[in-house]
């Protein structure tokens, strides 16, 4: 028999766990804590809802409480179901010239898995190879010779429907580098995916689509929602335009690569009334 994890990346997944498990019963190994994908599922799902506007996206962490509660209710249902949980992916690339860069991302990295080793997850997802003596070293640690923690039930935990949906972050902002990391890190994506790459690293990080996901659904939901960044402008249609064109020419103008296909495709998405769904 094929046993597998499934990755429970959708908003509307983290509701079905335990029929997941149950339908899957002689298949499924346990369950995988999505990170970018559950991300751009919330976003897709409660977009109409001016008050469900995220923040900045590098401030969606695994440690704001609707994602923390999602994470806690995994590893619950996985163990008293006597599957195994495992924690969402460190997406962080290392660079081989800058040893500062790897210093303070390894640092994000061990608190990230040490975080969901004392939760009690069984192991964890990594995007590259060198990241995976800080998570052996973690996980080692508190696993000692047990090869996972189904032990840890987790009784603790009574996650509400409403706690899943609350998307409330304390001290979140929307902010203009944020509007602008969705515009060129969407650009990249996308110029990378015309030219081949399904995956492809930004800004130290591996992105997939969801990446790309995520940043266009932020600026078409802010945009629509006439979002207030935290010096009180408004994003509208045209802070959009100007910004993708000053991060356009950061990137090399529209003569490089695919990057002008890229721009028509992100405008699209953006810009247009009606969502894409995907």
């Amino acid at each position: 028999t094929i046993r597998a994890t499934v990755l429970i990346e959708t908003l509307l997944a983290a509701f079905e766990m335990d029929e997941i498990l149950y339908e899957l019963r002689d298949h499924a190994s346990g369950l995988n804590a999505g990170r970018w994908d559950y991300i751009f599922s919330t976003i897709k799902k409660l977009r109409f809802d001016p008050e469900a506007l995220l923040p900045d996206r590098a401030q969606v962490t695994m440690t704001v409480p609707f994602m923390r509660s999602y994470a806690q209710l995994l590893v619950k249902t996985c163990h008293q179901r006597g599957a195994h949980a495992i924690g969402g992916m460190a997406a962080f690339i290392p660079s081989r010239r800058d040893p500062e860069v790897n210093e303070t991302a390894m640092t994000r990295v061990r608190e990230d898995k040490e975080r969901e080793a004392s939760d009690g997850f069984d192991g964890t997802w990594i995007a590259h190879p060198d990241l995976n003596p800080v998570a052996m070293e973690v996980f080692d640690k508190y696993l000692g010779t047990q090869p996972h923690q189904k032990s840890k039930q987790r009784d603790d935990v009574n996650v509400t429907a409403e706690q899943l949906i609350d998307v409330q972050i304390p001290d979140g902002a929307i902010t203009e580098d944020g509007v602008r990391l969705n515009v060129s890190v969407a650009l990249q994506y996308l110029d990378a995916w015309l030219n081949g790459n399904g995956a492809a690293a930004t800004n130290y990080l591996m992105g997939d689509d969801a990446t790309a996901e995520i940043s266009r659904a932020q600026l078409w939901q802010w945009i629509r929602h006439s979002a207030t960044l935290s010096d009180g402008r408004t994003v509208t249609n045209a802070f959009y335009e100007q910004i993708r064109d000053e991060e356009l020419a950061r990137l090399g103008g529209p003569t490089t690569s695919r990057l002008a296909d890229a721009v028509a495709i992100l405008d699209s998405l953006v810009l247009n009334d009606t969502f894409e769904e995907f």
